[in-house]
């Protein structure tokens, strides 16, 4: 891999990652036009540039995680049904990782996000839950357990997390900030495992660490980028455009049959 690749890369994985629009999907698509395959070491750099990622959330929310003690239980219990559910099924899930199962869960995905804001957005509706502190332990683990629909490529984590959170009352914008906040937990915990189970691909391409911190490093500011205007997207619009892009994008796999 080249270093324009890497930043091609990083760009995607910090753009995408916390859009409720299947970064894998993104990812596959890109290496496709960039032209590479699938193989080991390209995984392992996804692996490393997802830690940009991790990193732009926590510093995007660093004063509300030094500050909040039940933040964190709440993330705790959120994050524990996927612990247990991505432990158990880790090599059944890494089988489910192809075009064809990210293509189908694009489009059902799109079409939830949409039927779920046409609910959210009738007149009668009101969000039970308009600020982040008071997301309960019943909601954070109902939302933690909607994760583990995300170990499924094509599902998106934030995806799964905020329409879950959306049903459970949240409003657009606590149920975005959830997910972000999750997403540390959950995606931390992935890097580590994924890092340990590939660790012999990583000493053996040591050459490569200045490419897959470079695509670290750009995903971290993109990521950064993209957290903030999200925010400010989802506080004044809905999320049904998501849905619409996720459908067109599906189609576009599985006509390009990859």
């Amino acid at each position: 891999m080249d270093i324009i690749s890497a930043i091609i890369l990083g760009i995607v994985e910090g753009l995408t990652e916390f859009l409720p629009v299947s970064s894998t999907g993104h990812m596959i698509l890109t290496s496709h036009f960039l032209g590479l395959e699938q193989t080991q070491i390209l995984k392992c750099f996804e692996v490393v540039i997802q830690l940009g990622s991790i990193l732009a959330v926590v510093w995007a929310f660093k004063e509300r995680l030094t500050s909040d003690i039940l933040l964190w239980i709440k993330l705790i219990i959120g994050f524990i049904p996927t612990a247990i559910i991505g432990f158990l099924a880790y090599k059944y899930i890494k089988e489910l990782f192809n075009p064809n199962t990210v293509a189908y869960m694009l489009i059902i995905g799109g079409i939830i996000f949409i039927i779920v804001e046409l609910f959210h957005k009738r007149p009668s509706y009101t969000p039970s839950t308009i600020h982040l502190h008071n997301v309960s332990y019943n909601q954070a683990f109902i939302i933690g357990l909607s994760q583990c629909l995300a170990m499924i490529p094509g599902t998106s984590r934030s995806g799964s997390t905020i329409i879950t959170g959306l049903l459970c009352g949240l409003s657009r914008e606590v149920a975005a900030r959830f997910s972000f906040l999750l997403a540390i937990p959950t995606m931390l915990a992935a890097t580590i495992y994924d890092s340990y189970k590939n660790r012999e691909i990583f000493a053996t391409n040591l050459d490569q660490i200045w490419i897959f911190l470079t695509g670290a490093a750009v995903a971290f500011i993109v990521a950064l980028i993209v957290i903030k205007l999200f925010l400010r997207f989802v506080a004044h619009f809905s999320y049904i455009s998501f849905g619409i892009y996720r459908i067109i994008l599906g189609l576009a796999f599985l006509s390009l049959s990859l």
